[in-house]
Order: C-alpha cells, then sequence, then structure tokens
C-alpha cells in the first residue's frame, strides 16, 4: 500500500468509500424542518452529518456551474421511472401535461417547494420557461406601467450587469451602484445603495455566479412600492430566505434544484395583472398564474425532476440544515486557500464571499492554471476552468457536491502546490 500510494503523484487523494460505507451514509436522512428567517452570514459550524451522494462512484466530481450535478439518488429514482412513471405504461416524457399524473407531479413540487421556503399565500410560485436571461424583460414589463417608469439596479457582477441593461429597453433603469471598478469583488454597504425613491423596484442579484460574490442580507428597498426582486438562480434553496420580503424571486433550476429548461419565479400577487400593453402573452406573470404554469406545455420532465430534488432537500432536514452543509464544505475549501501562503488566491472580500460559487487563481500564472486543471480532471474532479470572462479556476459546490468532493479537491490542491512550489 505505501508503495503504491508513493508511486502515484498525487497520493494525497482521497479515495473512494466503500461500497458497504457508501450505502450506510446514503440511508442517514434527517426530520424535514420548516424554512425560518435567519440571517444568512457564513460563519463556522461543526460540521454535519452528510448523506453521501455517490458522486464518486460515478467516476467524476463535477464542478460545473450549470447545468450543474444533482444527487445521485435523484438521478436513480428518475433512471427508475423513465420508461414506466408508476406504473402509467408511459414516461412522464410521453405523458400529457393535463392528465392526472402530470397534474399531481407539478402539484407536489410545488407544494414542496412552498414547504422548503416557507412561501407565503401572498406568493404565486410559476414554473417556465426561457431561463433568468427572459425575466429580466419579464420584471420590468410586469412591474413597470410604461417603459417611463425608473427601476434601481445593483450591480454587482456579469448577471445584475446583464438584467440592467436588458431592463433598459423596458423601463427608466438605472445603476444604484457597481462593483465594476473593484472587478466584482464586494457588494456594497445598504447605505450606499443610491436609490431612487421614484423606482418601482429595486433589483439584485443575490449570488454571483461568475465572480463568486454572495449577498448575506438583503438591502431594504426604499422605493414607494417597498419592492424588492432577486435574481437568485445560483443560490436558489441553498438556504433559507425571507419571501415576504422580495416583490419578485427568479432563477433558472440548472444550479441547485434540477435540469436546464425551467425557471421558477415567485412573485407576490398584487403584482400580477398590471403588464405593460407591449409584454408578449409568455412574459406576462398573468398568464402563468391564471393557468397554474400549464399555459402552454411545460418543460414537463425538469419540472418533474426539480419535484425530486425538492424531497430530497426536505428528507435532508430542510434548507437550514442544506445550509449548515453548505456552508461546512465552503469553508474548507476558503481556508485552504487563505492557507497557501498566497499559492491560491481568492479575489473576493470574506464577507461576501459565495457558499455557492468559489474562483481562485494561481500566482504562479495561467500556464499552472491550465495545468492544475488538466490534472485535477484525470483524477476526477472536472469542470473546473473559470468562467471565459475572467479566466482562473472556479469550484461550484452547490448542494447536490457532496463533502467528499470538496476533501478530495482540497487534498488535490495541497498535492499540487507540493509538487509545484
Amino acid at each position: 500500500m505505501a508503495a503504491a500510494a508513493a508511486a502515484t503523484p498525487n497520493s494525497l487523494l482521497l479515495h473512494r468509500p466503500s461500497p458497504k460505507v457508501a450505502a450506510a451514509a446514503s440511508s442517514l436522512r434527517l426530520t424535514p424542518t420548516r424554512a425560518a428567517r435567519i440571517a444568512c452570514a457564513a460563519v463556522a459550524t461543526p460540521a454535519p452529518s452528510y448523506p453521501t451522494s455517490g458522486a464518486a462512484d460515478r467516476g467524476v466530481y463535477n464542478f460545473a456551474a450549470g447545468p450543474a450535478t444533482l444527487p445521485l439518488s435523484v438521478l436513480q429514482k428518475a433512471q427508475a421511472e423513465l420508461v414506466d412513471y408508476r406504473g402509467s405504461g408511459m414516461s412522464i416524457m410521453e405523458m400529457s401535461h393535463r392528465g392526472k399524473e402530470f397534474d399531481a407531479a407539478i402539484k407536489k413540487a410545488e407544494a414542496d417547494l412552498r414547504a422548503l421556503l416557507a412561501v407565503p399565500d401572498t406568493h404565486e410560485v410559476l414554473f417556465l420557461q426561457g431561463g433568468a436571461t427572459t425575466q429580466f424583460a419579464a420584471v420590468p414589463l410586469n412591474l413597470c406601467a410604461s417603459p417611463s417608469d425608473p427601476a434601481d439596479f445593483v450591480v454587482s457582477g456579469s448577471w445584475s450587469d446583464k438584467a440592467f441593461k436588458e431592463a433598459k429597453k423596458f423601463s427608466a433603469a438605472s445603476v444604484a451602484w457597481s462593483g465594476k471598478d473593484g472587478k466584482y469583488t464586494s457588494l456594497p454597504p445598504f447605505d450606499a445603495i443610491k436609490q431612487n425613491p421614484e423606482a418601482r423596484f429595486l433589483h439584485i442579484c443575490s449570488n454571483e455566479t461568475i465572480h463568486g460574490v454572495e449577498f448575506k442580507d438583503y438591502p431594504e428597498p426604499q422605493n414607494k412600492s417597498g419592492l424588492l426582486v432577486a435574481d437568485m438562480s445560483s443560490n436558489f434553496c441553498s438556504k433559507p430566505v425571507d419571501v415576504s420580503r422580495f416583490g419578485v424571486i427568479y432563477a433558472g433550476a440548472q444550479k441547485n434544484v434540477g435540469p436546464s429548461g425551467v425557471t421558477i419565479a415567485i412573485v407576490r400577487k398584487d403584482l400580477i395583472g398590471s403588464a405593460q400593453p407591449i409584454t408578449p402573452v409568455m412574459l406576462d406573470y398573468k398568464t402563468h398564474a391564471d393557468n397554474a404554469s400549464l399555459y402552454n406545455t411545460p418543460p414537463c420532465f425538469a419540472i418533474y425532476i426539480c419535484g425530486l430534488v425538492f424531497e430530497d432537500l426536505l428528507a435532508q432536514g430542510g434548507l437550514a440544515e442544506v445550509e449548515k452543509k453548505n456552508a461546512h464544505k465552503a469553508g474548507i475549501l476558503y481556508d485552504a486557500i487563505d492557507a497557501s501562503g498566497g499559492y491560491y488566491i481568492c479575489p473576493v472580500e470574506k464577507p461576501v464571499r459565495s457558499l455557492m460559487n468559489v474562483p481562485f487563481t494561481l500566482a504562479k500564472g495561467g500556464d499552472f492554471e491550465k495545468q492544475f486543471i488538466a490534472e485535477a480532471a484525470k483524477e476526477g474532479m472536472v469542470q473546473l476552468k473559470g468562467h471565459r470572462s475572467v479566466g482562473g479556476v472556479r469550484a461550484s459546490i452547490y448542494n447536490a457536491m457532496p463533502l467528499a468532493g470538496v476533501e478530495k479537491l482540497v487534498a488535490f490542491m495541497k498535492d499540487f502546490q507540493a509538487r509545484n512550489p
């Protein structure tokens, strides 16, 4: 054993758990609890117990930013039901979206999501298409009476910048704060956000997937309507959120809760029905609210997978427990970066570092980053290349990334540094 380890360049890497250990771990489940409003600060917590996702059994740990890794148990259940969905004789991809089987599936998915986030009765839950990018237009079209209505945007990274630019087509959007000069490595003190009291809403991106900055709490809107809107695509269902504070929450599913193809919007009911006359029918929230997300054929299979993920998150104990696991995983990775003596560098200010997306660079430069990414892939850790707009390395460690995947990455980082001083 010692000789084999010595012959292996990356001898510090963790080995896969035995099938018996993995099976025992995967049987662990926590009692579901209802989500509660909490302060979303990333603090050190005791290591929680983790159900095993089985990711290593597939040969890789997938650190992609999206579409991203899904729980193995969810994929296995979907596999078992793929040909014959619960005795129907059909796949859920084949059956009518207006049939009793899919009607039950989408209603169950909504009910479980409402339980996870404690969504109040004042808000609609909509399953939509078009990705979060389509919501960049839908939000101002639904919330602004005309293109001359002002709207405020906190531009904290690439995605909130795209949302602002799209909103300018349908509103008098303006930047209330921008992190561009600081290369999107920080978030503003809330009193530094120069809000327009006449703005129809204040828009934020709660977690910037590319740059790795995350709101730990949320600003209070100073507009007359008191509307806060959030793109939560890359940290949706990663922690509890007080939904009542928001007029609209929207999120592409392909980070934490499902495959690409479905976008979830949680919209305050009193904001529905006043869309601008030019609003396309598919971008009008009333269209979907009046038809229970079934105005046209929805992304049935994606919604079904989301429902399985919601069941899994409830089985883990709800989002308060999930947040503890996410904070623990992220803490291990950030500690390794900070303890590397400058070998690895995370540019994001510590108080606003994302628990979902961890960007970092190697002080030795781009060639070493390419080598790092290539060697990691050979060791079964894939999709670590940073976004094309910023380069470097990025580890996306969403809910379904198991603790073992983060531990293996950290072991590899230490080993790589030792071999390439």
